[in-house]
């Protein structure tokens, strides 16, 4: 301490200044750990979502290398196996597969319900080109025997399915009994879902993998293939191959090739991605920018109260540098406690949330992992928010000049701040006048604290929403726009003969004729691929719908069709596109629009079935039947539609609502719970650190007044009042922030298959207002618990 006979002071200002900073942070501790956890909710929620939004993309990325996933399919009807070549010469085709695929019908033990499926061929000499399969168990199987066949992993699961099991099915007409000699998991079934429904059920939906010869022999499609898949070259134009592809494939029936995104597994780990990436950029940011505004109220009300120390200390040489980086540091222990707290939450729960995914997104694997990307953007924004409201707090300190600091401040002049008149109100009591002059004195403040309350209930409401939006997603889809208890379709188009045979089964109430072709659609430079589906008139079953739930039905001629369609091709009601469909003679005509109406979930082209059989020159065809049906006599109608020929698939509407709405529960539910507990951190932190700085400031008013004879409701009501009316104006313009925030949600995470309809419930409100509340009062009343144990002597004392 003694160099050259000279004493070095500046060596003891580091250790005086650190024994400060952790007296202050004791004394303000219950603020600082409510800051913190602000700070962690939003580290966490940064962690989870940039972390499972990495895991996914790198996953997803690595599966599909590793597994040749492939970028373009090609449906046809039948087409010969000698066209492959042709395929592999197409400029931009990296490798290319032929194979045979066909709907199936499964037969379970001890379950009614059929469940539906795909089988799928497999190269008799090794491995495909494209689109691997993942053996978890067993192997695949060889040639020559045409009984052996490999299961999808999660179908066999979810009915104890093992190696060496035979299973039962209907294949193309035929009853086929299958020995299972190997499990797999497929890159084109991540996400395993039956064409036409919401979510994944492993029970109704599975896919079998045979031989090639084995396949095309019991479809009859020896010597040609039904779909061809193919992998592009880096950076090749996939559109250049799709046409190429439709070109060479047009006279085998095939409807058109379509691209990655068109593929329902991949589509729906898309828009899952999509949605995390929305969640990861719009919510960690609202919580660190409370955090820094708690920071920088709770070290300016510090700086406030230690005007004479800074003064004191500047006067014994303490530079500014010193004064700021005190205070900074101050502001990093809390960053520092937030950070680790919200860095160890976030990766547990993202490593449950991981758990949570592998449930339906079916890898061989899925790591929760963390970059250190992750962790180095968290560190930067904590210091980047926590930072910069503890420096504005910082260098107000360091402005301070010696003398002035150690001078108290002027009181406040009430007569000239805005509203004053109303502190003078006469109808008002003195208490209520207090607490207006005590909200005007601080203005910044009391609009923090409102905005800090109004951000927590906005939060809440942007949250729930998603489950007001789901919940009239699942009454739209379920039991406004698709009403019927079984959807049955066809291999292949079947005559009028084949819907009396379905209305006469056992248990049908009510039946309805559905035609469904492939079309492509072109308005201008626009084209897109979809499917027409032509219903009788007045359908009852299977309809379009708008978002009042009434039928939107097409007059003679025309379509009905859905807004992300008219959307993509800038089509409006009374416009005229041309349709060209994609299988048998691939007629071309152009129809008008009638109407446009938003669809919630997936896409809608729809006109009346006449009409359409008209168009299509075939007489009176259909590709399946919505059913209605007596609840007792499923089981006879489930054993006679498994033993039906030609039926492709098979869906039950109350399975699959049952499925959507446990889905939601395990997944939607938690992120849900998650969510709104870190909204109501906002709150408490908010809330509680506005009382608890109140009362440090007016605790020796506090006292006065209980010496002067107000009592202690009287003295809780002038300290607590303040909170109140914040709080209660805070709850308005929450509902607007909510309102806001849902809105945007709606719009940023709905995709090509699902539109979130911008709807809010009464419920959500008062939910989210009941919330802030209740906060609100809680924090009052610990307020209220220390302002009973105020010492009034000793207050009166330190304030002298």
């Amino acid at each position: 301490m003694v160099g050259g006979g000279r004493f070095d002071m500046a060596r003891l200002v580091p250790r005086k200044l650190d024994r400060k900073l952790l007296r202050d942070l004791w004394a303000t501790k219950m603020q600082a750990i409510a800051i913190a956890f602000v700070v962690a909710a939003g580290i966490a929620v940064h962690v989870v979502a940039a972390g499972m939004l990495d895991s996914l993309q790198e996953t997803r990325r690595a599966y599909y290398d590793r597994y040749r996933f492939a970028d373009v399919w090609a449906p046809v009807v039948r087409a010969p196996d000698r066209l492959l070549a042709g395929i592999r010469d197409i400029p931009g085709v990296a490798a290319a597969e032929t194979r045979v695929t066909s709907h199936v019908l499964f037969d379970i033990p001890g379950m009614d319900a059929p469940a539906s499926g795909q089988a799928i061929s497999l190269p008799d000499n090794g491995r495909p080109a494209v689109n691997h399969i993942h053996l978890t168990e067993g192997r695949l199987p060889r040639r020559g025997q045409r009984d052996e066949a490999v299961l999808l992993d999660a179908f066999a699961r979810a009915h104890g399915i093992a190696v060496g099991d035979t299973v039962a099915l209907t294949l193309h007409g035929g009853r086929e009994e299958l020995r299972i000699v190997g499990i797999a998991l497929s890159p084109e079934h991540v996400y395993a879902v039956a064409p036409g429904q919401l979510v994944p059920d492993a029970r109704l939906f599975g896919v079998v993998w045979m031989g090639r010869e084995a396949l095309a022999q019991a479809v009859d499609r020896d010597g040609a293939f039904t779909e061809a898949v193919v992998t592009l070259e880096p950076g090749y134009p996939e559109a250049a191959v799709t046409g190429a592809l439709d070109r060479l494939l047009a006279p085998y029936g095939a409807p058109g090739a379509y691209g990655r995104e068109q593929q329902i597994s991949d589509a729906f780990i898309s828009s899952e991605i999509t949605q995390l990436s929305t969640m990861a950029r719009v919510l960690p940011p609202i919580f660190l920018a409370v955090a820094a505004f708690l920071v920088n109220v709770v070290l300016t009300r510090l700086v406030a109260m230690e005007r004479t120390e800074i003064g004191l200390l500047k006067a014994f040489g303490y530079h500014d540098g010193d004064v700021v980086w005190h205070y900074v540091k101050f502001a990093g222990a809390i960053g520092v406690l937030g950070l680790a707290i919200g860095l160890g939450l976030g990766t547990w729960l993202g490593r449950q949330m991981a758990v949570l995914y592998t449930e339906y997104y079916h890898f061989p694997f899925l790591i929760f992992r963390l970059e250190a990307g992750v962790y180095l953007s968290a560190c930067l924004v904590t210091a980047l928010a926590v930072g910069g409201g503890g420096a504005l707090a910082a260098w107000r300190a360091a402005r301070l000049d010696p003398a002035v600091a150690m001078r108290a401040p002027p009181p406040p002049d009430y007569s000239k701040s805005i509203g004053a008149g109303l502190t003078r109100w006469r109808m008002l009591d003195r208490q209520t006048r207090m607490v207006f002059r005590q909200i005007l004195r601080w203005p910044g403040r009391s609009a923090f604290t409102l905005v800090g309350v109004s951000v927590s209930g906005g939060l809440l409401i942007g949250t729930l929403f998603f489950l007001d939006s789901v919940d009239v997603m699942i009454d739209v889809y379920f039991n406004s726009a698709n009403r019927q208890d079984v959807s049955v379709s066809f291999v292949e188009p079947r005559s009028w003969e084949a819907f009396h045979s379905l209305r006469r089964m056992p248990g049908v109430i009510e039946a309805e004729p559905v035609r469904q072709v492939a079309v492509r659609l072109r308005h201008g430079a626009a084209e897109e691929r979809t499917a027409l589906s032509g219903v009788p008139r007045g359908a009852r079953l299977s309809r379009m719908v708008d978002l009042d739930n009434r039928s939107v039905e097409a007059p003679p001629g025309a379509l009905v069709m859905s807004q992300d369609l008219a959307d993509k091709l800038s089509i409006a009601a009374g416009d005229l596109i041309e349709v060209e469909v994609t299988e048998g003679r691939r007629p071309v005509f152009e129809l008008p629009v009638s109407a446009v109406t938003t669809t919630l979930v997936g896409s809608g082209l729809q006109m009346e079935i006449g009409d359409l059989n008209r168009l299509l020159g075939e007489g009176r065809v259909l590709s399946g039947a919505s059913l209605r049906v007596d609840a007792h006599e499923t089981r006879a109608l489930y054993a006679r539609l498994k033993d039906t020929p030609g039926i492709a698939g098979v869906s039950l509407q109350s399975e699959a609502e049952e499925r959507f709405v446990e889905l939601l529960d395990q997944s939607l539910g938690t992120s849900i719970v998650i969510y709104t507990g870190f909204a109501a951190l906002i709150a408490i932190g908010v809330v509680y650190n506005s009382v608890r700085i109140s009362f440090s400031e007016r605790e020796h008013e506090l006292a006065v007044l209980r010496v002067l004879g107000f009592t202690r409701g009287e003295v809780a009501y002038v300290l607590l009042g303040e909170i109140a009316i914040l709080t209660l104006l805070a709850l308005p313009v929450g509902a607007l922030m909510g309102t806001g925030l849902a809105w945007g949600f709606s719009q940023a995470m709905s995709s090509d298959l699902f539109r979130l309809p911008f709807v809010i419930s009464p419920r959500t409100y008062g939910y989210a207002a009941g919330v802030v509340l209740v906060i609100a009062i809680s924090s009052a009343l610990m307020i209220r618990s220390r302002l009973d144990k105020l010492d009034m002597v000793a207050v009166l004392k330190s304030g002298e």
